[in-house]
């Protein structure tokens, strides 16, 4: 088990509030192994809603494996900001 700290932001946080889940600096413990594509799915969302997921304050992959302490952070499509492309954003391989 490992216990992560989670953040969804802009659009993605009305589908959280609506299901009852928690979405700002949320603790979640989740089994060993999990990807951060598993855990788009354990939140009951879908792969095109998550534009990027962000490891530890950088792009990850969606076949990156979690691992205890990481932060983890859900940026939904069409969310505005002067950082998209120094983060990545743009053209990031999924």
């Amino acid at each position: 088990m490992a216990t992560i700290t989670f953040n969804a932001f802009s659009f993605l946080q009305k589908k959280f509030r609506a299901n009852n889940l928690e979405y700002v600096n949320a603790q979640l413990v989740i089994e060993t192994g999990t990807s951060a594509r598993d855990l788009i799915h354990q939140m009951k969302l879908m792969e095109e809603e998550v534009e990027v997921v962000m490891i530890n304050g950088r792009v990850g992959r969606l076949d990156t494996i979690l691992q205890d302490q990481d932060r983890v952070a859900f940026v939904p499509h069409g969310t505005p900001g002067p950082y998209r492309v120094m983060f990545g954003f743009k053209n990031k391989e999924r």
